[in-house]
C-alpha cells in the first residue's frame, strides 16, 4: 500500500475517531445544526443509491410495490398497539402545535410506519383476493437518540420498510425469512459483507413482533453491528387495527403480517468492514465510482484525447467511471481517489501510450500491473469482479476467525471482552442474558438457525442449555 494518509488518524490507535475521519474527510456526510441529524453529501447518498437500486430490484422481483405513507402518525392511532408503542415511547420526536394552534391528538414523527401501514391495510383489504398485500416504502423515519454517529445511530436516518399481509401463518413465516435471505445475498453480492444470520432473542427482538430475524456483520474493532431484521408479526397488530377479510369459505378472518427493513447503517458496515487507515475501501459493485482515470503529463499530446477514448469505452460497457483532468497533481488525485476508496485507478501517460498500455492499481490491496490498452473495458470488469472477490473473501476469513466457543463463563467474557462473537450454549432466560450485559456490556446477537450443540449445559448458570447462541458488543 502506498504511506499511511496522515489526515486519519490510524484503526489500531483510535478506531472511533478513524471512522469520524473517514466519513468526513471522504466527503459521505456534513453535520446539519440539529444533533443526530446529518447532510448525506453526494458520494455518501451515491452509495446509498447503490444499495436502493440493487435492493429495489430484488424486492420487485418477489412481487413487492413501492408506496409512501405519511411522515406523521397522530398519538391515538400511536397508542392501538400496546408493546409497540412501549418500545418507542422514548425515543418519539412529537409534533404539539400546527399552525400556530395546539394540536389535539399529537403528530408522532414516525419512527416506524407499522400502525400506518396496519391502519391503512384496514380500509383495503376486505376479501381474500385482496391478499397478499406485499409493500415497501423507502423514506426516513426520526428517532430522538441520546448518542448519534453518522450512518450507525442518527435522530434521522434513510432506510427502507416492507410491510406485508398474508392469508396464512405459514405464507408470512416463509416472507419473512424470504426478506432475511435478500439481505444475506445482498451482503455477499454487493457489499462483500459476510453476515451471521439468526433469529433474535425474546428480549432483544422487535417491540410488538412474535420474532425478529437479524443480519449481523462483524466490525474490524470486534464489535457487532447489526445490519437488518425481518420480523413476523402474527395477527396481533391485523387485530388491533380491525384487519379483517372475507375468505373463500365464506369466513371472515385476521390476515398475518410481517416487516423488515435495512438502512443507512449498511454504509457504515462497509467503512468498518472494509476500510484501512488509508480511508475508504468500497466494494466494487456498491462504489459509485468504479475506476478513476489519472492522466500523467497530461498537457503532453494525445494522453488527454486518449483518457477520455478509454473513459467512453468503459461507460459503454456499463462501468462508473471518473477521468480527473482537473490541474491537481498525479499524488494528490492518487491520495485523494485512495481515501474515496475507488476500488481501480487507470495510470497513463505518454510512455503508455507508446507501449499501448496503462497501469491499473487496485484499492484493496494496493497492487499495480500494466496492462494492454486492447480489451481495457473486459480487463476491468474482470479486476472488479476479482477485487470483489477478495474482499468478501478476506472480510469472511476476518469472521470465522473471530467466531470463538465458550465452555464456561470466564471464557465467556474473555471472548466477548476481546472482540468477536462468543457462540455458546444458553438455556433461554433472560436472567443469563441480563447477567452477559451486566458484566461485559455484550448482549444476544442471535439464535442462529445452525442449531449444532456442543455442550449440554448453559455456560452462566450451569442449568440445560436449549439453543446456540452468539454475544458479542455491538454498535
Amino acid at each position: 500500500m502506498d504511506i499511511k494518509n496522515k489526515s486519519i488518524t490510524s484503526r489500531d490507535d483510535d478506531f472511533a475517531q478513524w471512522y469520524t475521519d473517514v466519513c468526513k474527510k471522504a466527503e459521505l456526510m456534513d453535520y446539519s445544526n440539529v444533533k443526530g441529524f446529518i447532510i448525506y453529501r453526494p458520494y455518501g447518498y451515491a452509495i446509498w443509491e447503490q444499495i436502493q437500486h440493487y435492493l429495489d430490484n430484488e424486492f420487485k422481483k418477489t412481487g413487492h410495490e413501492n408506496i409512501y405513507m405519511p411522515l406523521v402518525i397522530s398519538e391515538s392511532l400511536f397508542q392501538k398497539e400496546k408493546d409497540h408503542i412501549e418500545g418507542f415511547a422514548p425515543e418519539c420526536l412529537i409534533a404539539t402545535i400546527g399552525g400556530g394552534q395546539e394540536l389535539q391528538d399529537r403528530l408522532i414523527i414516525r419512527p416506524t410506519s407499522e400502525c400506518v401501514f396496519t391502519e391503512h391495510y384496514s380500509h383495503i383489504i376486505k376479501s381474500y383476493r385482496d391478499l397478499p398485500k406485499l409493500y415497501n416504502q423507502w423514506c426516513s423515519v426520526v428517532r430522538w437518540e441520546k448518542t448519534t454517529r453518522p450512518f450507525l445511530r442518527g435522530s434521522e436516518f434513510l432506510w427502507q420498510e416492507g410491510h406485508t399481509m398474508h392469508a396464512t401463518e405459514h405464507e408470512a413465516r416463509q416472507e419473512t425469512l424470504r426478506m432475511l435471505e435478500i439481505y444475506d445475498k445482498c451482503g455477499k453480492d454487493l457489499l462483500a459483507i459476510p453476515f451471521v444470520k439468526g433469529r433474535k432473542t425474546e428480549k432483544e427482538k422487535f417491540a410488538g413482533a412474535l420474532e425478529t430475524y437479524s443480519i449481523e456483520a462483524l466490525m474490524h474493532d470486534g464489535k457487532a453491528l447489526q445490519s437488518g431484521t425481518s420480523h413476523y408479526f402474527g395477527d396481533g397488530f391485523a387485530k388491533a387495527f380491525g384487519v379483517q377479510y372475507l375468505d373463500k369459505d365464506g369466513k371472515i378472518k385476521t390476515p398475518y403480517q410481517t416487516s423488515w427493513g435495512v438502512s443507512t447503517r449498511l454504509i457504515g458496515a462497509i467503512i468498518m468492514v472494509h476500510g484501512d487507515d488509508n480511508g475508504l475501501v468500497l466494494p466494487p459493485f456498491v462504489a459509485p465510482i468504479q475506476v478513476v482515470i489519472v492522466p500523467i503529463k497530461m498537457n503532453e499530446h494525445g494522453v488527454l484525447s486518449k483518457c477520455q477514448e478509454i473513459k467512453e469505452t468503459l461507460e459503454k460497457s456499463g462501468i462508473r467511471v471518473k477521468l480527473d483532468s482537473s490541474d491537481k497533481t498525479p499524488g494528490w488525485k492518487f491520495s485523494e481517489y485512495e481515501m474515496k476508496g475507488v476500488p481501480l485507478r487507470i495510470e497513463i501517460g505518454p510512455k503508455d501510450l507508446n507501449q499501448n498500455s496503462c497501469m491499473i492499481a487496485k484499492r484493496n490491496d494496493g497492487k499495480k500491473d500494466r496492462y494492454s490498452l486492447e480489451n481495457i473495458a473486459e480487463t476491468c470488469s474482470s479486476v472488479l469482479k476479482t477485487i470483489h472477490n477478495e474482499m468478501y473473501n478476506a472480510a469472511l476469513h476476518n469472521l470465522l476467525s473471530n467466531i470463538k466457543e465458550a465452555h464456561s463463563y470466564e471464557e465467556v467474557k474473555t471472548i466477548v471482552n476481546n472482540g468477536g462473537y462468543c457462540k455458546m450454549m444458553w438455556c433461554g432466560s433472560e436472567d443469563c442474558e441480563n447477567k452477559i450485559k451486566e458484566d461485559t456490556n455484550a448482549t444476544a446477537r442471535c439464535i442462529p438457525f445452525d442449531q449444532v450443540a456442543f455442550d449440554d449445559t448453559c455456560p452462566v448458570c450451569g442449568k440445560k442449555a436449549k439453543y446456540v447462541v452468539y454475544f458479542a458488543k455491538a454498535y
